[in-house]
């Protein structure tokens, strides 16, 4: 499949994604601030779950996505793959600090505090930092392709955070709240997860829609640069020749 076609597909069904991720988002902001009940121990603060949660499940999936797609471009060097990556680091970066500030608006009234060095809080961080790292090399490295294939390996090599923030409500004892769904069941009362799982499908399927749009335009700046330098190549040697 070429390159082209790989646009082609996008630009069909993104109107869809982003008119689900609309959709979701809506439906689950009014179930998750008007329909859902009041927790029983945090009471009305609960709320800002239904924003928190999806952002955070969000920013490791789209870092997931990134090193898979990191890994597929160190193997096939494709252009639309890497612009992708690039993409999904910028997104991953934002969405990961709006969950790191979320967390913290929720952790005051819950723990009395806007921070903690809690080992779940700690990890995300470092996953922010990892992030900012790699576009700091897509930055500052001058050489598109070296500036691809660092990005790369930093994004496969931070990956290992991702499990490290999974497990480590269970690794250490911290101040954050266990997994409410996990192997061993679901502990969180159905009236509170139903506007959960449809605002997460909804911030997913946002944040997919946004990388649709965000990896055309990347592919459409690197394709108009590549024009430009070839212009301005004729331009010299066409001066060269006079």
């Amino acid at each position: 499949m070429t390159i082209h076609r790989v646009i082609r597909h996008v630009q069909r069904y993104q109107g869809w994604v982003g008119g689900g991720a609309a959709l979701c988002l809506t439906v689950g902001l009014y179930l998750g601030l008007l329909g859902s009940p009041p927790d029983y121990y945090q009471g009305e603060v609960v709320r800002i779950m239904y924003i928190h949660v999806p952002l955070a499940h969000t920013a490791l999936l789209g870092y997931t996505v990134l090193a898979g797609g990191s890994a597929w471009y160190l193997w096939k060097r494709d252009p639309i793959i890497d612009n992708m990556c690039h993409a999904v680091a910028a997104l991953s970066a934002c969405f990961t600090a709006l969950a790191l500030l979320t967390g913290m608006i929720w952790g005051k009234p819950t723990w009395d505090t806007w921070w903690t060095w809690d080992a779940r809080l700690t990890s995300f961080t470092v996953l922010l930092l990892i992030l900012l790292g790699y576009l700091m090399v897509r930055t500052v490295v001058d050489d598109l392709d070296k500036a691809a294939r660092y990005g790369a390996v930093l994004a496969i090599l931070g990956f290992v955070d991702l499990p490290i923030i999974h497990f480590s409500v269970e690794w250490w004892r911290t101040l954050h709240q266990p997994q409410s769904i996990s192997m061993r069941g679901v502990s969180i009362a159905s009236g509170l997860l139903a506007p959960l799982v449809v605002m997460s499908v909804g911030m997913s399927l946002l944040f997919s829609y946004m990388l649709m749009i965000r990896t055309q335009l990347l592919y459409l700046n690197r394709l108009l640069d590549a024009k430009k330098g070839r212009l301005l190549h004729q331009f010299h040697m066409s001066k060269a020749d006079s």
